[in-house]
């Protein structure tokens, strides 16, 4: 159960700035906008292959995002700002509605797209809520554009701690001075790890991407469940969406998973060899995944849960306290 006075966090992704940033870190300066990736539809028939595998190797993990936000406290406002209507936009649809992110749309009105009305229609909503949620205690931004230096200010002056996240060579020095704590995108835990991607034609993508059967597993989290409604129909790239990692995936192993990456958050934030406490790590994953109970899944108590993952992490006594760390090995391994 959730404490009064656990901190209460506010999440902001300014989310064409993020996507655009880390596509042209990997394949180099204005590479968004010369591979026309905005209006790219890689179900297009005539989708270039090689261009859908370079959009596919620069995809940004919300989930490792929103994993890491979660650490700070329990989210109570989690918005992304972008037109969603935008093919490559809309593919992120089901990664970022499954983790309950309330998508903001912003409609293009100039020939320079959104990106000044998201820049001020996110920090619109982050003032109103600085004075509509007096218990906010964190603000986190995810960008790493200049023109957030006065909001962080702002935050900072009316009493809130600011972490921003941007990508490295996108990402204002000034912005990140601005904030308490910045990080680098590719510095959060879970990130690093993608397995090499390999061009495949529209006609295969297509035929991967039809529905399965559906299952329903009660134990899965609903953080990794399809969503089967598209909420923008009439984009071509939302009808043909892949269902979401997790759908076939043993709940014993998105368990697993889930212990994993709470411990790699929680030594990103002290000492890799540094034990925690088991009640920190459950709050962790209860915050990164509400759905997780380990009733369910055939175990008395969090310890025994935690005894059969003796592969993935250690346990020791500390007079009244268990305490727990992750292998090394394991963490190597994701």
């Amino acid at each position: 159960m959730t404490e009064p006075n656990d901190a209460r966090v506010g999440l902001y992704i300014d989310f064409d700035n993020i996507v655009i940033s880390r596509y042209q870190q990997l394949h180099g300066r204005n590479a968004f906008q010369r591979d026309g990736i905005r209006d790219f539809n890689r179900r297009s028939p005539d989708a270039d292959p090689e261009i859908a595998a370079r959009l596919a190797a620069a995809t940004v993990d919300f989930n490792a995002i929103i994993d890491f936000a979660a650490s700070f406290g329990t989210l109570v406002v989690n918005r992304a700002y972008a037109d969603w209507s935008v093919p490559v936009n809309a593919s992120y649809q089901r990664q970022l509605m499954s983790r309950a992110v309330d998508l903001t749309q912003l409609f293009t009105t100039t020939t320079r797209g959104t990106k000044n009305g998201a820049d001020i229609r996110l920090a619109v909503d982050v003032v109103e809520d600085l004075f509509r949620l007096p218990d906010l205690t964190h603000v986190i931004i995810i960008a790493g554009d200049s023109d957030y230096i006065a909001l962080a200010q702002k935050s900072k002056r009316l009493g809130r701690f600011v972490v921003g996240i941007g990508v490295a060579g996108s990402t204002s020095t000034s912005l990140a001075a601005a904030c308490d704590e910045f990080e680098d995108y590719d510095s959060l835990p879970g990130i690093g790890s993608a397995s090499p991607v390999v061009a495949e034609s529209p006609r295969e993508s297509r035929k991967a991407a039809e529905p399965a059967p559906a299952k329903v597993d009660p134990v899965v989290s609903p953080a990794r469940r399809l969503t089967t409604i598209p909420m923008f129909s009439h984009t071509e790239d939302a009808q043909y969406d892949e269902p979401e990692l997790g759908d076939d995936i043993d709940p014993q192993t998105l368990a697993t998973d889930l212990l994993v990456r709470a411990l790699q958050i929680g030594h990103a934030k002290g000492d890799a060899d540094e034990w925690l406490n088991t009640g920190t790590i459950k709050n962790q994953m209860r915050r990164m995944d509400p759905s997780f109970n380990e009733k369910p899944l055939g175990f008395r108590s969090f310890t025994d849960f935690l005894a059969s993952r003796s592969d993935q992490a250690e346990l020791k006594e500390d007079g009244p306290h268990r305490l727990i760390r992750l292998r090394p090995e394991a963490g190597s391994r994701r």
